[in-house]
Parts: C-alpha cells; structure tokens; sequence
C-alpha cells in the first residue's frame, strides 16, 4: 500500500441493469461511473450481473427431467447478451474508468463458447482489464444457467488501497473461499450480490469483521417492468413489483456499518475509509496470521485453470518416436 494514502472514499452502485440488452447496459453503467466518480470516489461497485442482468423470476421452462422449446429460447437471448472478456464492452467499460480515474469492480455475464459465467470484472483508473473472477458456485438454479468458475480466477488486484478482490454473493458462504482470499491479504473485499434479505448485512458485517477488511457489497433494485416482454417472469403480480430491493452497504474491519443498507430504490451510497483501520484490527484477530493454526488446519487451493481440452504435444510421448 502506498504510504500516503491512508483515506479513500468508494462508493457501492445501488440500480438495475436493464436485463438481455446488453448496449442498455453498458451505457447505464458509464453513467453510474461517472456519477459515482463525481462524488469523490475512488473505487466504484455495482452489482452482480450488472451486465446484461440476473434472470430474477426465470425458471427457463426447468422441470427435473424435462426443458421446453420458449425455455431453449431464453436462454438463447441470454447467452446473446453475454459480453466476451475481453470484447468492445470491456473497451467502454475500460474507457469509463479511465474518464472517472476510478478502480471499477463491475458484475457482468461473461460468455465463453455456449456458456455463460456469472463474472466479475476489474478495471484501473488508466481503463485497463486487471483480472476476473468467475463465480465458483452458481446458487440453486444458478446452475442450469451459468458455468462454474474454477480457482484460476481468485482474483486481486493491488491499488494505492490495497489489495481489492470480489466474492460473489453466496460464495460468501463458502469458509474456504473466504479464506483463501483473506490469505491474499485482501483490504478492500467487494461482495456483489443478488441476495437482498435481511439476513445479508449481518454476513457482510461477519465477513469485515472475520477478514479485518472493508466490505463493499452491492445490490440491484429491479421491478418486474425492467423484463422484456420476450421473457416468461415468474414473480410479483404487476409490472411495478420489487424483484430485488437493494439493501447494499459498506462496512468497517470491526464490523461497523458506515454506509447502507438501502432498500428505497437506485442510489449511490459512499464512505471515507480511514485505511489505518485495518491495521488497528488485525491487532488482535489476523484470520491468516497470527490467529491461524496450520499445525492443526491447512487449506491447499488449486489455482490452476481447469480446461476441458488441453492442446498440445503429448507428454507420455518421447521426443524422436515414431
């Protein structure tokens, strides 16, 4: 960490994507950008599949045993609008942190082949692609939609800051995944989700107060309306029915909440963050540290990417046979 910086102010985005119109998306999210960046701040979080949207009230035609043709059909629009990383919405995305002079933390749908990924994105304040992080388990019917991550996308990127890394959603259940990441000395720890219950700010507050970090998590606040009509939505009763309420916020390594939770509707919600705090935490709980015991617990990660064809020569044959 630089040691003049001992403040940042970041802020957590607050809004809806506009869900299967990818080009909707990408110009929502330059303004957010800009208008995140407008108030001050440095480091910039929007929500889980921000781009181009997380398919709330979708079932795809889904039975155990069986898919039907409209199903097949959503999730052809779906893996349309997926963005490939990288791509020319990576360029723009790239291009808006740049213009603001920001870190930009961004959920997207990422597609490789005929899969989608539920993927997070990171950009330097010069526009650059730092890294990704692939959500490692897709929750419930997740599943049926999304691919799964493997460890060669732990992500975290070093800033004036410190180091910032994302774990999406429910991963942030995962004790393991928590960890590993802790273990990266993570200080700025980004939780984008699409769980807006009551229960998320107290895992959010667990987790600070578990790793000795800033937790930024950010949610959607989306209405049914927000579909198109192409698209079979299962939930709320009328077009103005909440899907996902928001609830995001910012807390301190002890646990404090400095910003958040919102549930009114799209807002950018910020926070000066004293980064001296995180030092004055690990006084007395350094998870990875000095309140480990690897003489009784070890956690091995593999962080080699997993590939389900590997070209190449083969390495059972010798150089020179025939």
């Amino acid at each position: 960490m630089d040691a003049k910086s001992t403040t940042v102010r970041v802020a957590v985005v607050q809004a809806g994507s506009v869900p299967f119109d990818t080009g909707a998306c990408i110009d929502k999210a330059v303004k957010l950008t800009a208008d995140a960046a407008a108030t001050g701040a440095r480091v910039v979080l929007f929500p889980e599949a921000f781009v181009a949207g997380y398919p709330k009230g979708l079932s795809y035609g889904l039975v155990v045993g069986a898919r039907d043709p409209v199903g097949r059909e959503e999730f052809r629009l779906y893996l349309d609008a997926a963005i490939e990383v990288p791509g020319p919405q990576t360029l723009r995305l790239g291009d808006a942190a740049a213009a603001a002079g920001c870190y930009l933390v961004i959920g997207v749908i990422e597609r490789e082949l005929g899969t989608c990924y539920c993927t997070v994105l990171f950009f330097g304040p010069d526009g650059a692609l730092l890294g990704k992080h692939r959500k490692l388990m897709p929750t419930a019917l997740e599943r049926m939609v999304w691919g799964f991550g493997d460890g060669s996308t732990l992500t975290v990127v070093d800033s004036p800051y410190g180091r910032i890394g994302s774990v999406i959603c429910w991963e942030n259940y995962m004790p393991m995944l928590r960890m590993a990441m802790y273990a990266k000395n993570v200080a700025l720890y980004c939780a984008p989700t699409a769980d807006d219950r009551d229960t998320w700010l107290p895992s959010m507050r667990h987790v600070a107060l578990e790793g000795r970090c800033f937790v930024l998590s950010a949610c959607q606040f989306l209405r049914r309306r927000d579909f198109p009509s192409s698209v079979r939505v299962s939930l709320g009763d009328s077009p103005d029915a909440v899907l996902m309420r928001g609830g995001s916020a910012i807390v301190g390594p002890l646990g404090n909440v400095l910003a958040g939770p919102d549930f009114d509707g799209e807002t950018i919600l910020t926070a000066d963050l004293d980064l001296r705090d995180i030092g004055r935490g690990k006084f007395d709980f350094d998870v990875a540290g000095h309140y480990s015991r690897p003489d009784v617990f070890t956690l091995t990660v593999n962080e080699a990417p997993m590939k389900a064809v590997v070209t190449g020569p083969d390495p059972a044959r010798k150089p020179g046979s025939a």
